[in-house]
């Protein structure tokens, strides 16, 4: 819209995006390990040897700050489920995106959980521009599970009486209760079992051969 272009922030030079992507990524570190309450400004100055008047010209407070985290890993793991999810239009393919979930738990033993997950859980009740956010962002994550099941469907891997819209939405709970619990047993077995539990019920609705 034509009032909104006095708002937009001013281009940064390649030294200020650098300085700026500094910031966004050491606090993202101290987030994932500390949680947002615990991660301080003065916390991410000493991080990034920046100083207050760096800080506040690229993050004028914290709200902005862990906006700025949350749209960088969205854009993360959003780019990574397109790539794995964008084909999918089989059972095969459904299982292939399983096994890299549960690989990427198995990897680090369940720490940190989902990397939204953990920042839904703990600023849904104190940040409502955050709480947006998240969701805008799981909303696309969930549509990118429903394209693969309709892309299924589609095939003729699913029956067409196959609620597409549900069996994402319980895909994705068992996704993010596979983090938490796999977190809370430094293990991937969690996560191995609830997606292994949803992909048994979306099997229910596949095609039967002749």
């Amino acid at each position: 819209m034509p009032g909104d272009q006095g708002q937009r922030p001013p281009r940064l030079t390649a030294r200020g995006a650098a300085t700026r992507a500094r910031i966004l990524q050491a606090s993202d570190e101290l987030i994932r390990v500390h949680g947002v309450n615990r991660t301080r400004l003065d916390d991410v100055r000493a991080a990034t040897g920046s100083s207050k008047s760096q800080l506040y010209h690229h993050f004028p407070d914290k709200e902005a700050l862990v906006a700025a985290v949350i749209a960088r890993r969205a854009e993360a793991i959003l780019e990574r489920e397109a790539a794995l999810l964008g084909r999918v239009d089989s059972m095969r393919g459904l299982e292939r995106w399983r096994d890299a979930a549960v690989n990427r738990v198995q990897l680090r033993r369940g720490a940190h959980g989902c990397a939204l997950g953990s920042l839904l859980s703990e600023l849904a009740d104190e940040d409502e521009g955050a709480l947006t956010a998240l969701t805008e962002h799981f909303n696309s994550w969930e549509m990118l599970m429903k394209g693969a099941l309709d892309r299924m469907r589609a095939s003729g891997a699913l029956r067409p009486d196959a609620d597409t819209g549900r069996l994402a939405t319980g895909l994705m709970s068992a996704l993010q209760g596979g983090y938490l619990l796999s977190q809370a047993a430094h293990d991937a077995s969690p996560m191995e079992v609830s997606l292994n539990m949803a992909l048994e019920h979306i099997g229910s609705y596949a095609e039967k051969a002749a």
